[in-house]
């Protein structure tokens, strides 16, 4: 498909040429499913979107959220300049005056205080975008600050750590084999409205209604009846917070009936006997008045796992945000490394991506560590080089060697989406300096000193660098950019790498420098190391061989030549709908990166919480407990100023059952006045029988009333702010990650 506009009609009836209408595709960036779309083009401005149907991946599926990709595109609320503050106020500057403040504010911070004075925030959008999969890493490098805080410790950084634990490295998370599985148990998550996470999958739904459709089974684990549940075998109305509690017990009937069948992995596998012992005191019965389940239905959910000719467990926010996240993601594989599901078709797989490096001999690695550092207010260990967010406010209000004197901001709004968001505010507005990398003037990024906008989606290129690395079929695909970058605008790119000189002390360089920087650094890595298809060859003769338009083509094509497949960029442009690279394949062991070279089935840091699990099993919560929930039409913060996705069911309600109601006086349309540990909110109630008793739901990224941001749609229907009933103090510790759901909420009428 030429990614050019066809040349004018000489009919004298043509129209003008900026209204000639033309085709290119693009990979929609605006959730994990990674659809790929078809934009129709009338000069510079997109009109249209559609699946794609000649997508090797997504095959012409397509959601509300990549239908609005031309309205999000054109968003006049967009920042299309950026911003300085001069005398308390922002106005709007040139691009070297933007960068001029940065460079002449943020390295003499450095040289006075340390590198520990800069903190960063990588929100989530950084992994929906090309110049987010490949700046933020060489700017962490530069910087050496250990002040790095990410949406990860507000989602899945649970995951992270016991796939670290487990396999030696915390990006090696297996993914359900959505397309050959015959029995999907399925914890926290509702892939209907979010389209899947940590599971990279077009057409969720569709892949769920196919495991029904030839015979396959479909367990759903949540405390609301939400879209997937209604589409399931069954659904198990648990208490909130309590999944790793049902996995444990799970695991003990395994034991217990001697169903466990660890079939090709036995050899692979340690620790089997321990956990045995870990999980004794985790019967049905003893877990059955907390997870307010039947003791036999917990066996009879263990028994369909054990029998299924294959099977696999996927577990996603709603048990990764609670209080025992880690643990119940340890379990997760727990179950399907018992059930011999683990590494095998119909199970779950490690994905193989394209910029993957090169499978290599197994053998052991150099293993997983938690808490190299601490935070220096709270003590609160680190997670994968990061800090929990929701300890960042303390980290800059408190006086003291090490305090966050500066903050840049990437795509990131924690002043909605980690708790206690007032406290945040008042924060950030102490900072001596701060820079955000984003299109919109925000809750958050209303603060900066220095607001630096990319470029509307269309204008960019995109690759999914995190996303094919979870995906449940191996796939390549690449978009450039379908419209070309508006004068004024600048490369999301090249936003990223002069950021990076303006701070490193390099600022007024070209910001090629930084690609060729990369590039020659990983050359040099490449060509010494002994498993590398480029061993042994000409560091400088294989960077002359790159090609692309920008370092962040030249940077890609080096990836996929040093990949498992050996593509290059220039085959992934004659395939402009992707490159199929065929199902997920076993990868045990050389996956595997443990110190012993085997999967380490009960890692000592999750031996030590396992008490605090144990002590679970006597508690009850007395009164309401809240969880959030998804929308198809919404995704955290960052949708809401898109008109076409407003409306309708995506409101920002607080669902409560009947029960609950009739028994608080509470009415339907009527205020509520919501109370947790970190304050107050009111919402409109919605009575709804698909929230079970004793539990009520708030959606997530609502809360656009605060003055000073320029988003006028999000405003207009502001929602309430749901992690501001929270202050912070609920974490899981082995994560970091905030507790946002099975939290006690006090709910009342209004008036």
């Amino acid at each position: 498909m030429s990614r050019t506009a066809p040349a004018a009609r000489t009919a004298t009836n043509a129209p003008p040429a900026d209204r000639v209408a033309r085709t290119a595709p693009r990979i929609c960036p605006l959730c994990e499913a990674t659809c790929g779309l078809t934009l129709t083009i009338e000069g510079t401005r997109v009109t249209s979107a559609r699946g794609d149907r000649e997508d090797v991946f997504s095959e012409g599926f397509i959601c509300p959220k990549g239908a609005s990709f031309g309205e999000l595109d054109a968003d006049p609320d967009r920042l299309r300049t950026p911003l300085v503050r001069e005398n308390g106020r922002l106005r709007e500057a040139t691009w070297q005056e933007a960068f001029d403040l940065v460079a002449a504010r943020v390295r003499p911070l450095i040289e006075q205080y340390g590198p520990d004075a800069v903190g960063v925030v990588l929100g989530n959008p950084n992994v929906h975008t090309m110049a987010g999969g490949l700046y933020p890493p060489v700017l962490l490098s530069t910087l050496r600050t250990r002040n790095i805080f990410s949406a990860s410790t507000l989602d899945q950084m649970p995951k992270h750590v016991s796939s670290g634990l487990l396999y030696g490295s915390a990006v090696a998370i297996p993914v359900p084999d959505l397309d050959r599985t015959d029995h999907l148990l399925l914890l926290g998550a509702n892939p209907l409205e979010s389209n899947g996470s940590l599971c990279t999958a077009p057409d969720f739904p569709g892949k769920l209604k196919a495991l029904r459709r030839r015979g396959g089974t479909l367990t759903v684990v949540d405390p609301r009846r939400t879209r997937t549940a209604r589409l399931a075998d069954r659904h198990v109305a648990i208490r909130p917070g309590t999944d790793a509690l049902l996995l444990a017990a799970l695991a003990h009937v395994l034991f217990a009936e001697e169903l466990t069948d660890l079939g090709a992995l036995a050899g692979h596998v340690e620790q089997v006997g321990d956990v045995e012992a870990a999980v004794r005191d985790f019967t049905p019965e003893a877990v059955a008045a907390a997870c307010d389940m039947d003791p036999e239905e917990i066996r009879t959910i263990a028994r369909e796992l054990a029998a299924a000719p294959t099977a696999a467990v996927y577990g996603r926010i709603g048990s990764c945000t609670v209080e025992h996240g880690t643990l119940a993601s340890w379990l997760v594989d727990v179950l399907t490394i018992l059930t011999g599901n683990l590494d095998r078709p119909g199970g779950a797989l490690f994905p193989l991506a394209a910029t993957d490096k090169a499978p290599r001999p197994a053998g052991p690695g150099k293993g997983f560590a938690l808490g190299r550092w601490s935070s220096r207010v709270g003590g609160h260990p680190e997670a994968k080089g990061e800090l929990p967010i929701a300890t960042l406010a303390e980290e800059i209000e408190t006086p003291g060697d090490g305090r966050i004197r500066a903050l840049i901001a990437i795509a990131a709004n924690p002043v909605l989406s980690a708790p206690d968001g007032n406290r945040l505010d008042a924060a950030l507005s102490g900072l001596d300096f701060m820079v955000s990398i984003d299109p919109y003037l925000n809750e958050t990024s209303r603060h900066a000193d220095v607001v630096l906008p990319p470029p509307p989606p269309s204008q960019s290129a995109h690759f999914d660098f995190a996303f094919n690395a979870l995906a449940v079929r191996n796939q390549v695909r690449y978009t450039p950019a379908a419209v070309p970058l508006e004068d004024g605008l600048m490369d999301e790119c090249e936003i990223h790498a002069r950021l990076v000189l303006a701070v490193g002390g390099m600022h007024g360089a070209e910001p090629s420098a930084v690609d060729d920087m990369v590039v020659q650094r990983s050359l040099a890595k490449a060509v010494a190391d002994p498993h590398s298809p480029v061993h042994g060859q000409d560091a400088a003769e294989l960077a002359a061989e790159l090609t692309g338009g920008s370092g962040a083509e030249r940077r890609l094509d080096l990836m996929l030549r040093l990949g498992p497949y050996e593509l290059t960029l220039a085959k992934l442009l004659e395939n402009p709908h992707g490159i199929d690279l065929g199902p997920l394949q076993p990868r045990v062991p050389q996956v595997l990166r443990t110190r012993s070279g085997r999967i380490e089935l009960l890692p000592a840091p999750i031996a030590a919480d396992l008490p605090r699990l144990r002590s679970a099993l006597d508690r009850r919560p007395d009164g309401l407990v809240l969880v959030g929930r998804r929308h198809l039409r919404s995704n955290n913060s960052w949708l809401h100023n898109v008109p076409a996705l407003g409306g309708g069911s995506n409101r920002c309600t607080l669902h409560v059952h009947p029960d609950d109601a009739a028994r608080l006086g509470l009415a339907d349309g009527a205020m509520a006045a919501i109370t947790a540990d970190g304050g107050r909110v009111e919402a409109p109630v919605e009575i709804t029988e698909d929230v079970r008793p004793g539990v009520v739901s708030l959606p997530h990224g609502w809360g656009h009333d605060r003055p000073g941001t320029r988003l006028s749609v999000a405003s207009a229907r502001p929602g309430v702010n749901v992690n501001q009933l929270l202050d912070g103090s609920r974490l899981d510790p082995l994560s970091g990650t905030a507790v946002l759901n099975g939290f006690p909420v006090e709910v009342a009428p209004m008036g």
